[in-house]
């Protein structure tokens, strides 16, 4: 029978003075961090879409068992045979408690990433009220560990020159439209949960990913589809941070392994102007790049009448006015931190272009 110092552990239980604290020493010790988490039950939320398949696959490349959590509108292109699919909502708790059942890490990666809804406050249910009832009945199942996707989205922007670190957070007054201010309350919920609760959560905050199985598709993808296509002649001045999907679904295991609770670590790539990415978009499909830059005042017209229109078709727009604040801004940040705690690394961010251009020509997107 092991023999127990009860001073030491007395002692221990006595120094762990908040929720946050006894959350790092669980997971500290559900795991030897120089080696990695052990394999065990996964819980993946958003397994059906871009990012998603990407983390449930690099878990199920280091032995992991995947669930994944499905809802029955779901797409099931990228889902994988091998993994168990248990069909549930984010905001439907029942199904939450009984995905989790036996899960010994979470990772929560289903989100509502639209910039524009006919009914904007769907979008902040699914992302803040689905946040919270996963978070709350992880909790009550007793998940070791969280790996928590927030997004570059609730961080501040940086001064011209300058890219923006974890450090300095958004408020979601000052945060531009229904989807950041959204993902600010979702990143805040959860912080709370970890101070007060003990939640064992690590948040992550990847940038603009890219690459294969982009099924839905999302903002940028559909960038991707119409520069390909010949059908954007123009560009704004703005720019973003580009990384391979695959390359931030490794980050999300490396946070599994070895990120501090409570923590948010920026899971980037290369910082690249709009007019670039188009450019190299055009070489890698033959086609001639675009050299008109247009002012944004001219494109607010265009996008305040494609949200109309949207509103009678039910049809996301490719061009909103969220979407023409949001750009106002180079969106770069600097991942320095989770490269130096979590060992992440990112390839060019032109084999993320290639890779997308290759899955969406094979899947029919491109003409």
């Amino acid at each position: 029978m092991p023999v127990v110092d009860r001073d030491a552990t007395q002692s221990q239980v006595a120094t762990e003075r908040s929720p946050v604290e006894r959350a790092a020493r669980v997971a500290a010790t559900s795991g030897d961090a120089s080696r990695g988490t052990p394999p065990s039950a996964v819980l993946v939320t958003g397994a059906s879409g871009f990012l998603g398949s990407a983390i449930a696959a690099a878990l199920r490349a280091r032995g992991h068992e995947v669930r994944t959590l499905v809802r029955p509108s779901s797409p099931r292109t990228n889902l994988d045979a091998r993994d168990s699919a248990r069909e549930g909502d984010l905001r439907d708790r029942p199904s939450l408690a009984s995905a989790l059942k036996g899960v010994r890490y979470l990772f929560h990666a289903g989100a509502d990433y639209r910039l524009w809804a006919r009914d904007p406050e769907e979008i902040r249910r699914n992302n803040v009220e689905g946040t919270r009832l996963i978070m709350e009945e992880a909790l009550k199942a007793g998940v070791e560990r969280i790996v928590y996707t927030s997004s570059v989205a609730t961080l501040k922007l940086g001064s011209v020159g300058t890219p923006a670190t974890e450090d300095h957070p958004l408020t979601e007054e000052d945060a531009i439209g229904v989807y950041k201010r959204s993902k600010v309350a979702a990143e805040g919920l959860v912080e709370a949960m970890v101070r007060g609760q003990g939640l064992p959560a690590v948040i992550v905050n990847p940038s603009t990913p890219i690459g294969p199985r982009d099924v839905r598709p999302t903002p940028t993808g559909r960038i991707i589809i119409e520069a390909a296509s010949g059908r954007m002649p123009a560009f704004v001045d703005t720019g973003l941070n580009l990384v391979h999907v695959d390359d931030v679904a490794e980050g999300h295991v490396a946070a599994l392994d070895h990120g501090r609770i409570g923590e948010r670590y920026i899971l980037g790539g290369e910082n690249v102007l709009l007019a670039d990415m188009l450019a190299d978009i055009a070489r890698l499909v033959g086609r001639r790049p675009p050299t008109l830059k247009l002012p944004r005042a001219a494109i607010y017209p265009v996008a305040f009448g494609a949200e109309l229109l949207a509103k009678m078709t039910g049809v996301e727009p490719f061009v909103t006015l969220d979407g023409l604040r949001m750009a106002r801004h180079h969106m770069f940040f600097d991942d320095t931190k989770a490269r130096q705690e979590l060992g992440y690394t990112s390839r060019p961010y032109r084999d993320g272009i290639a890779d997308a251009i290759a899955w969406f020509r094979s899947h029919g997107a491109l003409q």
